[in-house]
């Protein structure tokens, strides 16, 4: 009988623990809140790149990007999605990307600065070459938001543009 009750207390416990839902109480997780929503997402020549939709996953835990290209490309429509997260063992903040071509990045080092979500991966073989990628995402005034995607084959002395797209609230 002791172990019924003790059972039915631990149970009780641990969903009152549980239903604080962390990642509601520590504001860190709210840092890349910006990114949240529906967008038009443009290339630096004004077209239309893609389309993203932005949403909050796990419990406020995790911020889903949900990407689709805009047309297809050889037949294929590219699309993919990245999974961005606060590691609160590391307190750094992450992004896994995968997408449709069996395509990923994994940046685990990130951390938010001057209005700017900034993740960098770990260095990889790219082209024969060690390369590290970066990718910047800034919270503009009007309410876009501008992501920067950079590689260096170098160890980190030049940087290479990959893409710069500006993310547009979609009407």
């Amino acid at each position: 009988m002791k172990k019924i009750i003790l059972i039915v207390v631990l149970t009780l416990c641990s969903k009152s623990v549980f239903a604080q839902k962390p990642c509601d109480k520590d504001p860190i997780y709210n840092q890349f809140d910006y990114w949240i929503g529906e967008w038009e997402v443009y290339d630096v020549k004004g077209n239309v790149a893609g389309h993203s939709k932005i949403s909050k996953i796990l419990d406020n835990c995790v911020v889903l990007e949900e990407w689709t290209s805009n047309g297809a490309q050889q037949g294929l429509t590219f699309t993919g999605k990245s999974f961005n997260s606060y590691n609160a063992a590391t307190k750094q903040w992450q992004q896994n990307w995968v997408d449709n071509t069996g395509g990923s990045n994994e940046y685990l080092t990130g951390y938010f600065k001057n209005n700017a979500m900034h993740f960098k991966s770990r260095p990889f073989t790219y082209n024969g070459k060690t390369s590290v990628r970066t990718i910047t995402f800034f919270k503009l005034a009007d309410g876009k938001v501008r992501q920067l995607g950079e590689i260096s084959n170098d160890e980190e002395k030049t940087w290479t543009t990959e893409y710069d797209l500006e993310y547009r609230p979609k009407k």
